[in-house]
């Protein structure tokens, strides 16, 4: 059982979590002006690193709020999470 630090409602279980994808990953600011090759990159590519990042988290069985984490990839291990509510 790997424990997720919810900012809120500290560490639970990670049964009660859903992962939301890579953070900080900015809409873009004209979509209309778009090709599809750019919507493609923008909705399928994200970073895949060994070792440390920034992730989306929603405690779904819980508080019901979104936060930001990151999270070895390596070992799975929570270095820091923030409340960042989205």
């Amino acid at each position: 059982m790997q424990l997720v630090p919810c900012p809120w409602c500290g560490p639970r279980e990670e049964a009660e979590f859903h992962y939301g994808g890579q953070a900080h990953v900015a809409h873009p600011a004209d979509p209309h002006s778009l090709t599809d090759a750019q919507w493609a990159d923008y909705v399928f590519f994200r970073d895949n690193p060994k070792g440390p990042f920034a992730e989306r988290w929603l405690h779904a069985a819980g508080c019901r709020r979104w936060f930001n984490a990151v999270r070895d990839t390596a070992t799975h291990e929570f270095v820091e999470p923030s409340g960042a509510s989205r």
